[in-house]
């Protein structure tokens, strides 16, 4: 059984993939993921088998996630664009799907990978869906084109939303990359991360007080937007860390 992901900036574009996933028994829906970066984290993982990868992606190129995966799983292509085909070729693509992919060209893809499996391979129950990476840690892209920065979760402060950037607090910096608050959001492990506000998100750890509409984390003061005050407190009380008067927690 081949585990696979679907990877494509436009999410109609994988809801299709993961229903023709679906259909066919001998494949394991691993996951679908709008976000280059997140799927690279699976493929390094070693959680996948089989990827259908987008070309054409704001954070990162099909060519782009294929270099840097080198030969760590399968790869179909899918693109609106022909002119690509004969680059993924040079980077061993089991296959070139133009869309809109229909369904049976998906399963001649389909069955060209499954030929490439060695004879005698074991199969693979097929895992739960997937979620947050189970890894300690993710890769955000750098300033230059083929620069990615590994941060360890355990080291990220916050992370504070600059319009299609996001700012990601870790101690002595701040790294800069280009990618929204919400796929971010996606990628941090709960409970260990809490949006606060509309342009904030927060490690719980990290904390040093919170009083009234303010979330003190090292240096910086953050605002406690009122519609995620009431799930914030909820958190708190369920750590059983202390409130009131007599402890870091004010409201």
């Amino acid at each position: 059984m081949l585990r696979c992901i679907a990877v494509d900036d436009e999410p109609a574009a994988t809801r299709l993939l993961a229903a023709y996933i679906q259909k066919i028994p001998t494949l394991a829906l691993v996951g679908t993921t709008t976000n280059p970066l997140e799927a690279l984290q699976w493929v390094q993982e070693g959680r996948v088998d089989l990827v259908f990868l987008d070309i054409q992606m704001p954070e990162l190129t099909g060519l782009q996630f294929l270099k840097i995966c080198g030969h760590r799983c399968r790869v179909v292509l899918t693109t609106a664009y022909p002119e690509y085909a004969l680059d993924g070729y040079e980077h061993d693509v089991v296959d070139y799907l133009l869309k809109p992919v229909a369904f049976d060209r998906f399963l001649r893809a389909v069955q060209k990978a499954q030929a490439l499996v060695p004879a005698g391979a074991p199969v693979l129950a097929p895992p739960p869906v997937v979620g947050a990476p189970a890894a300690d840690y993710l890769f955000v892209k750098g300033e230059s084109k083929n620069k990615f920065l590994r941060l360890n979760y355990a080291d990220i402060l916050y992370v504070e939303a600059l319009k299609n950037y996001v700012s990601i607090a870790v101690p002595g910096q701040r790294v800069v990359t280009y990618q929204t608050l919400k796929d971010l959001a996606q990628q941090l492990p709960r409970p260990a991360f809490l949006r606060v506000h509309k342009s904030f998100v927060v490690a719980l750890d990290k904390i040093k007080l919170v009083d009234g509409h303010t979330v003190y984390v090292g240096e910086a003061a953050i605002p406690l937007g009122e519609t995620y005050r009431e799930e914030f407190f909820q958190r708190i009380r369920a750590q059983n860390q202390p409130e009131g008067p007599g402890g870091p927690y004010r409201k």
